[in-house]
């Protein structure tokens, strides 16, 4: 694209893919951060009430966790599908599956009613809801990226993770509104209405991305590759033949993944648990969280257009790191305010900044041909690796410090200090008129 056309903005075309690729981001947040919610304030007594409190809590951590382990498989399987059938059939495919697996969720009974099938069915819900899951990112990031203007990759990437902030607004705010009821009532039902909620958000999502089209430098790849071979290239060998980025993909996301479930899904259960304040105001602090996310993402991505990806996302590694132990400071006062303030602290300023960089980041990473199955890969793994187990460990972790939360401030840090050291590691296109490729399409000897 030119620069006379980047100057013109976005056509109507290139607003479709935003609206397409952020309603998928916005349903993939929206399941995560209301299921983070749930299973921090919710579960423990709905599908694991026979246990002993800890017991319950780490179990309902167990079950969030387990989420996270397809969702590397769904990763590669939707970023292969992707790369050789094309980003709109996976984004369709991944965004109905992920409503319907959430939906499940709010329609199984408790434990109390059919025993051990009530964990067993939240499982399976679960697994289903990561392995769709990991084919979103990948696939929404790839095509918003790919349409957007030249020179303003970072800000129309950033529209992403906006949608991720209206996510939080609606999981946060249904939950906490529906947590202000009477407490039987919001235990046995009320929290089911915003998981079986989520099936709106798929048919609104289903019809706007029925308008999606494929991006004009992944069907020139294709051509290109198919004229000089006679055949797809295979994404997945494609990834692996040039496997530092892949490996630093990982690597990066590890802090962006770990942020804001520390933040807001073991903050929330360290307060509950912990200090014995009431789930509503962790709930509404993370709606507040969200309505600042969607302002702050495409701030840091324009910031990011501005002075690099790389100097961004570092920023947001070290600010982060250096937040936590503020943060849960601000949860251990008890404050309504304070407590809010430390969300704040905790995620919107720096952890939103790594957020807002990360999937435009990884986009620039890699060529055409394997983009999302690369972008799935880094985004994937690191969401499990870090993410997935990020509450299990934090709740271990002060288990075994007696209460105390600095073992989840050294934690963050060492998980920020090796998102540094990959970002400064990693090949990254520029974003420039004839930035052309990082490596040379397999078989074609084009650059």
């Amino acid at each position: 694209m030119s620069q006379t056309a980047a100057r013109r903005g976005l056509t109507p075309r290139q607003r479709r893919m935003v609206a397409g690729g952020s309603i998928g981001t916005l349903m993939e947040y929206y399941d995560y951060y209301l299921y983070g919610l749930a299973s921090a304030a919710v579960f423990p007594a709905v599908f694991f009430s026979s246990d002993d409190p800890l017991v319950a809590q780490l179990s309902s951590f167990a079950t969030f966790a387990v989420g996270f382990l397809l969702r590397p498989l769904g990763g590669v399987i939707w970023g292969i599908v992707g790369d050789r059938v094309g980003r709109k059939a996976v984004l369709m495919i991944t965004v109905v599956g992920m409503g319907i697996a959430t939906t499940g969720i709010g329609l199984i009974p408790p434990d109390h009613r059919i025993g051990i099938a009530a964990p067993l069915l939240l499982l399976l819900c679960r697994m289903f809801q990561g392995f769709f899951v990991g084919g979103e990112m990948g696939g929404a990031a790839t095509m918003v990226v790919e349409n957007a203007p030249t020179g303003k990759h970072g800000l129309y990437g950033a529209f992403l993770i906006s949608g991720a902030g209206i996510a939080n607004v609606v999981s946060g705010g249904l939950m906490a509104a529906l947590g202000l009821t009477p407490g039987s009532w919001f235990i046995e039902w009320g929290w089911r209405i915003p998981f079986v909620f989520s099936i709106v958000l798929a048919v609104i999502a289903v019809v706007l991305r029925s308008k999606l089209e494929e991006s004009e430098e992944f069907v020139q790849t294709q051509t290109l590759q198919v004229a000089a071979t006679g055949r797809k290239a295979n994404p997945l060998i494609e990834v692996f033949r040039h496997p530092k980025n892949t490996i630093m993909g990982i690597l990066i996301g590890l802090p962006q993944s770990i942020a804001g479930y520390v933040i807001l899904t073991y903050g929330l259960g360290f307060m509950v648990s912990n200090k014995h304040l009431p789930a509503w105001m962790g709930f509404a602090g993370t709606m507040i969280v969200g309505l600042l996310q969607i302002v702050v993402a495409p701030l840091w991505g324009h910031i990011s257009d501005r002075i690099g990806r790389r100097t961004v996302y570092i920023i947001g590694c070290l600010g982060f790191a250096a937040m936590v132990y503020p943060a849960f400071a601000l949860f251990s006062t008890g404050n309504m305010w304070l407590i809010w303030l430390g969300q704040i602290l905790g995620f919107v300023v720096f952890g939103v900044a790594m957020q807002a960089t990360l999937s435009t980041m990884l986009v620039e990473m890699f060529d055409a041909e394997a983009r999302t199955t690369g972008v799935n890969i880094g985004y994937q793994f690191s969401n499990t690796l870090g993410g997935g187990f990020a509450p299990l460990i934090c709740t271990a972790l002060v288990a075994a410090a007696g209460g105390a939360f600095w073992p989840v401030v050294a934690y963050s840090a060492v998980i920020a200090i090796v998102g540094v050291i990959a970002t400064l590691v990693a090949s990254i296109r520029p974003d420039v008129e004839g930035a052309g490729r990082l490596h040379e399409l397999a078989g074609t000897g084009a650059r």
